[in-house]
């Protein structure tokens, strides 16, 4: 017979997020789990202004030429966890750190969405139809080079802002083309958007894209254990896994890589590639591994990060 975990609810929580819409979308999905589970639990949104919102006065500033990198999505709200101002935050994974704040872990993430890339355009099907030299806008350092790499004659710009904002400078003829995470239009009902899907074998996507994770101060995990009821366990690891790989590499922002795991029964598969900024070199690994924990996970994403980081230039890395 399997015995039910007892766990203790607390009266209320406060979550911390950003405020763009996605960001409260997926606020919202963990606010309406906490609210599922029966327990009379109240439930706060708390909107923290990170340093990723600051709009730049010149316009279209690359992500990787921001201070901060990926830390810029998530500082202010870690702070305000380790002032205790609030008591979980919730990300898009694909925005973190591998290295966390000291005191903060990520030991729940929600199932994993969509994870591959949307290309968009009001004139071109796909990459191949786009004509040569139009203007392709993204600040991602890995779309870029994945692009270069496939269209060398294209001519890549900038361009930032949250979703709907980028959706509204391409219709507004900004730019011919962009790309945007499948996860993140479909949460914010935005399908319909998709010009076409780029598959994996095209585009690896960004560690974690399409998880969202959520973090919490180390002292609180047991407290708050009773979030394990509706975290997914595959994405974890398969996430903890992608990450391991950037922490090996050395990688952050600036690094042009993409990289996928994903669990075939007990068996995972791991994609990595990552590609110079000039679209030129590529370096990939393609393996498999028996994993039975995350801890292996973790490792196996190490040894591969590690096979392939002697291999790439350190300037490519960042």
């Amino acid at each position: 017979m399997t015995v039910k975990p007892q766990y203790s609810y607390p009266k209320k929580l406060v979550i911390g997020t950003r405020g763009s819409p996605l960001a409260l979308v997926q606020a919202n999905m963990v606010k309406d789990k906490l609210v599922g589970l029966g327990q009379n639990i109240g439930v706060e949104l708390r909107i923290i202004k990170t340093s990723g919102d600051w709009s730049p006065s010149d316009g279209e500033v690359a992500l990787q030429a921001l201070e901060g990198g990926k830390a810029q999505f998530a500082k202010e709200i870690e702070e305000a966890l380790l002032r205790k101002e609030i008591d979980i935050a919730v990300h898009s994974m694909k925005d973190m750190e591998t290295i966390l704040p000291e005191g903060l872990v990520i030991p729940f993430m929600l199932p994993r969405e969509d994870n591959r890339d949307a290309f968009l355009s009001v004139n071109s099907q796909n990459i191949d139809y786009l004509p040569e030299g139009c203007t392709v806008g993204t600040v991602s350092a890995r779309r870029k080079a994945f692009l270069l790499h496939k269209r060398p004659d294209l001519n890549v710009v900038p361009l930032r802002g949250n979703v709907q904002t980028r959706l509204d400078k391409l219709k507004a003829g900004q730019v011919d083309a962009t790309f945007l995470a499948c996860a993140g239009l479909n949460r914010l009902g935005l399908a319909s958007e998709i010009t076409s899907i780029i598959e994996c074998d095209d585009m690896l996507p960004s560690v974690g894209q399409g998880a969202v994770g959520i973090e919490m101060r180390q002292e609180d995990v047991m407290r708050l254990s009773f979030i394990s009821q509706f975290s997914c366990a595959e994405t974890y690891v398969c996430v903890a896994c992608e990450r391991a790989v950037l922490h090996a590499l050395g990688g952050s922002c600036h690094t042009p890589v993409g990289v996928y795991a994903k669990l075939e029964g007990e068996e995972m598969h791991l994609r990595v590639k990552v590609v110079s900024l000039d679209g030129k070199d590529i370096w990939a690994e393609d393996v498999r591994a028996n994993i039975a924990s995350q801890d292996e996970a973790v490792a196996f994403g190490s040894k591969v990060g590690q096979q392939l980081r002697p291999l790439v230039p350190k300037e490519v890395l960042g």
